[in-house]
């Protein structure tokens, strides 16, 4: 079994207030849950209104099949155009 985690630090272009960030966070994590096999949830930065931690885990027998996925989720959040990247991080935990 495999672990893939992925989390992207973000900064958030349009929010105010952090009533605007949850809308904006809660779209994105629902594209998300909709269109890839992930648990995904913010994670940090939580108190901020222009920034945001985003994680994201994805489990199956193989690497080779996780690591497209958050690939594809990355490149998902990123073409929202509501964010820019600030770090991303992947992890692979094997059992």
């Amino acid at each position: 079994m495999v672990i893939g985690v992925l989390q992207l630090d973000l900064r958030l272009h349009g929010p105010q207030s952090l009533k605007q960030k949850r809308g904006v966070i809660q779209k994105l994590l629902t594209r998300c849950r909709n269109r890839f096999p992930a648990s995904c949830a913010e994670v940090g930065h939580q108190d901020l209104w222009q920034r945001s931690l985003l994680g994201f885990a994805v489990v199956n027998a193989s690497e080779q099949i996780i690591a497209p996925i958050l690939t594809r989720i990355e490149d998902e959040v990123l073409a929202s155009g509501e964010v820019d990247l600030i770090n991303a991080e992947t992890e692979f935990i094997h059992y």
